[in-house]
């Protein structure tokens, strides 16, 4: 931290005037790291309008033969400041309007110097991080493949990189302190957003394992997602990593001995690493040596590294006993934050294609419980009576542990799933509707459904029974599957059951859609 001679604690005015004398007459830093720390974990202490205020205080009181001296360090520091964290000083309005204050008293007391020091009207906007749902404009190449079954796995890893960095980098210093303070999510829409992307994931692949009729298809998927994971991990996008492994190391997958049995030996072993680089053993020993290894771009496991700060926050106290920071705790913070903080600012260069990021988008809004999806891996592969215990049909924990992000799901926002409905139908009709006449085929729809894990069959879409789906069918059924939310059972599952005895996976009778929750009998669908 620099030889700052503070000691294991000090007042908050002890630590600002530290890291203002520690800047020369020309504004450089004499090599310590104090300042840019402090800056990073003031708000830990009080608001950047407060912090704001004791420099003005300072600035205003300075007195004595090197009054001017101090005051000149006072705006350095401002700079530094703004400088090092630009988005508080766009984001932030008190920030804001006592910035502003400051240079009207360096105004009035004749230090024109000073006015440049503290300008911040050239800072970039970073109004996009006040809006968790908007999109970051990029080039578009050609029109997208839109097919799960086609895409490589290279360029799925980079458009699921891409969401997740774009999550990633709103999450802010006060969004790590309020989880790690409170332990939960409540009033944090920006973390529960990223841990939902990173759960909605996890569902995702397990779904699209399941949406399988056979064992080899099955597996097949599974070859696919080890395959993403590998790319992933070349991309060094850790916290999509562990997602996807933790959803195929659910017990819903992990369970399928005959699709197991078709995977190859070196799929296999590939799966086998995978999950090594991420397992919990060795307080996560493998990851933390993986990511120590990797340079500029790179996302982090979030989980983790919470786990890291949490750990810190309850064995440290935030001030001592006569009322000093504790410089100890701030420092060892500092080290996760400072990390995670400057990971947000590197640059990537994926050029994703948006009607593929548009079609991800929603296809990773999944509402289904983890029950509901392991009555689905029963039903395609019943338990062995000989060989497996009849027990209850709970699922059990996934080999990678995901408790720090268990039981967050996306909310229902009409206003957001409106939109990325629309922009979905959009995307659809730009790639498959060849001839541009505001009709889809069978033929193409049954292509786009595979991106759908039980998407309802063709006939449901089709409402006037014309042998073509309009974008006004395509949207009226996308908004009343989402309208089923309050249910259990998630978008495509429009259903009216009553009980029947099935011995064998079934489809509606109605619709064709596969027939989701049966537990010991099944269901029928009535067919209204």
């Amino acid at each position: 931290m620099g030889s700052s001679g503070l000691g294991k604690a000090a007042t908050l005015d002890e630590l600002l005037s530290t890291c203002i004398e520690m800047f020369d007459d020309n504004g450089e830093l004499n090599n310590s790291y104090l300042p840019r720390i402090v800056l990073l974990m003031h708000r830990w202490y009080l608001s950047s309008t407060e912090l704001a205020e004791k420099l003005l205080c300072m600035y205003r009181d300075a007195s004595g033969e090197s009054c001017d001296e101090f005051r000149l360090k006072i705006c350095y520091f401002m700079r530094y400041w703004i400088l090092k964290f630009p988005a508080e000083f766009n984001l932030d309005l008190g920030l804001i309007r006592m910035t502003e204050e400051f240079r009207e008293v360096t105004s009035q007391l004749g230090y024109e110097k000073h006015i440049s020091l503290i300008d911040i009207s050239s800072i970039p906007s970073y109004d996009w991080m006040r809006r968790v749902t908007q999109r970051k404009k990029v080039s578009k190449k050609g029109k997208a493949c839109l097919l799960f079954d086609h895409l490589e796995p290279i360029e799925l890893a980079e458009h699921l990189t891409f969401l997740e960095h774009k999550s990633f980098r709103r999450i802010s210093f006060t969004d790590y302190q309020s989880y790690v303070i409170h332990g939960c999510l409540e009033n944090n829409p920006t973390l529960e957003r990223s841990i939902a992307l990173f759960n909605g994931i996890s569902k995702w692949v397990q779904l699209m394992v399941l949406s399988k009729p056979t064992p080899q298809q099955r597996a097949e998927v599974i070859t696919k997602f080890i395959n993403v994971a590998k790319k992933l991990l070349q991309l060094k996008n850790f916290n999509t990593l562990m997602a996807v492994v933790g959803g195929l190391s659910h017990s819903s997958i992990s369970r399928l001995k005959e699709t197991h049995s078709h995977l190859s030996s070196e799929v296999t072993k590939n799966w086998h690493e995978m999950t090594e680089l991420v397992s919990s053993s060795g307080n996560y020993c493998c990851y933390r040596r993986a990511f120590a290894d990797c340079e500029g771009f790179k996302i982090p496991i979030l989980g983790v590294h919470l786990k890291d700060l949490i750990a810190v926050h309850v064995i440290f106290p935030d001030w001592t006993e006569d009322n000093k920071v504790n410089i100890v705790k701030m420092h060892q913070l500092s080290v996760t934050l400072s990390e995670l903080v400057s990971l947000q600012n590197a640059s990537h260069h994926l050029e994703p294609n948006m009607d593929l990021i548009n079609l991800l988008t929603l296809s990773l809004d999944l509402y289904h419980t983890e029950d509901d999806i392991y009555k689905l891996s029963l039903v395609l592969e019943p338990r062995n009576s000989k060989s497996q215990p009849t027990s209850p049909t709970t699922p059990t924990k996934p080999v990678v542990p995901l408790e720090w992000a268990s039981g967050v799901m996306p909310k229902p926002d009409p206003t957001v799933i409106n939109k990325h409905i629309r922009k979905l139908v959009e995307s659809v009709f730009r790639n498959y509707d060849h001839d541009h006449d505001g009709y889809i085929s069978q033929e193409d729809f049954e292509s786009i459904a595979a991106n759908f894990p039980f998407l309802d069959s063709f006939c449901v879409l089709d409402k006037d029974q014309d042998g073509l789906i309009s974008k006004d069918e395509m949207m009226a059924y996308f908004l009343r599957a989402k309208s089923q939310l309050h249910c259990k059972m998630g978008p495509g599952f429009v259903h009216n059951f009553q009980e029947m005895t099935y011995l064998k996976p079934t489809f509606c009778e109605h619709c064709a859609g596969f027939l989701w929750g049966i537990i010991k009998q099944g269901y029928k669908c009535k067919g209204k």
